[in-house]
């Protein structure tokens, strides 16, 4: 089998790591070229893609996903605790426990479909969240959170001489650019086998499920096995993402469990275009872009930005736009993500689609008009 199903899309590959790599250069004019920000639009960009996995994929709507982003994030700093400050077998941990966890839920959860799988996946999440809160504190540790010790085993760092109190890759560590590049390479993977996964004849299954699950089991086609495999890596790729958290910032909490974190998730994929290869990643950039870049906008850095202008028209300025910006960024956001699903339901995908459609009929007929000109007279 071929890495690739054709140059089309090795040359698309190549150009989505040019752009993610590049991502420093040309996000620094809209004030996001930080490694911060953009180790979270990685994560929560391989959320995204894997969450559109199951729903932009199968049609499977959950409503519990973040439960998987939790539990990966509580498996990768118990791995940082008991093994090594090395994020690979902490990944490697993580995404296995966002898989299992997720083939355990979705034993019950895919027994129903439709509103009723989304209730069940949201009831699941729910009670994860309250166990990480009460039963589960010993492993939790509660409303503290999971925090990396001085006290901790760390088993194979202790065997191997490593050293160090946060987490590194050889050394390397994984704050700043080189977390930046790191979450960037695993962002590529994902993207990767997202792709090929799309491109399979598992994919089309997938995609056939969506359309009529109905249909396809009154022809004899079992559709069970496919929704749980996809459910199943859906949850790994949360479960890794999770586990990216707790390799920028060594710290689990319940938080990351609540049915905020897996709307956030179901809000980057429709925004974005659910189904779409692309469409997760642009939504989950728009979402932490607004969360940590519009939410700086308080007043005082709006008369800032219009201080060239008059005092009565900075005001009014700055009158009108602070209900947007600041504390009132969800505003924004909700107006946003109205309008896309009312005029764009494909989301912001569909957008570009239709513009370079648009496009392209304007230069066919631009070509037609002009061969018509040189068209010899009768």
């Amino acid at each position: 089998m071929t890495l690739f199903k054709s140059r089309k899309d090795l040359l698309y590959l190549a150009i989505f790591a040019l752009v993610i790599f590049a991502m420093p250069l040309w996000l620094k004019p809209f004030g996001a070229g930080y490694p911060d920000l953009m180790q979270r639009f990685a994560i929560f960009g391989v959320f995204a893609i894997g969450f559109n996995i199951l729903f932009g994929m199968t049609g499977y709507l959950s409503f519990g996903h973040a439960a998987f982003l939790g539990a990966g994030s509580y498996a990768a700093v118990w791995s940082f605790k008991l093994l090594s400050l090395n994020p690979v077998p902490a990944l490697l941990f993580a995404t296995l426990v966002g898989g299992v966890f997720a083939a355990l839920v979705g034993v019950v959860s895919l027994r129903r479909s439709g509103i009723y799988f989304s209730i069940l996946t949201l009831a699941f999440a729910q009670m994860s969240y309250s166990l990480a809160y009460s039963v589960l504190m010993p492993i939790t540790h509660g409303d503290s959170g999971l925090q990396l010790a001085s006290s901790d085993p760390r088993v194979l760092d202790r065997l191997f001489g490593a050293d160090g109190t946060l987490p590194n890759l050889f050394g390397f560590s994984m704050h700043g650019m080189y977390g930046f590049y790191f979450c960037a390479l695993i962002l590529i993977g994902c993207f990767y086998f997202s792709m090929r996964l799309d491109r399979s004849p598992f994919g089309m299954a997938l995609r056939a499920l969506k359309s009529n699950q109905t249909r396809m089991s009154y022809t004899g086609f079992n559709t069970k096995p496919y929704a749980r495999t996809a459910f199943i890596i859906s949850g790994m790729y949360a479960g890794l993402a999770g586990g990216m958290l707790a390799v920028t910032d060594p710290l689990a909490g319940a938080e990351r469990m609540q049915w905020t974190a897996s709307g956030e998730v179901v809000l980057m994929t429709i925004l974005g275009g659910a189904g779409t290869l692309l469409g997760p990643l642009i939504g989950a950039v728009i979402i932490k872009y607004f969360e940590n870049i519009f939410s700086a906008f308080h007043p005082g850095r709006l008369y800032e930005t219009f201080s060239f202008l008059p005092e009565g028209v900075q005001n009014f300025f700055v009158t009108i736009i602070s209900p947007f910006v600041g504390e009132g960024w969800h505003l924004t956001l909700g107006i946003m993500f109205m309008l896309i699903v009312i005029f764009l339901p494909g989301g912001i995908m569909e957008g570009g689609k239709r513009i370079a459609s648009a496009l392209r009929n304007r230069r066919a007929s631009g070509r037609h008009l002009q061969s018509r000109q040189f068209e010899p007279a009768e």
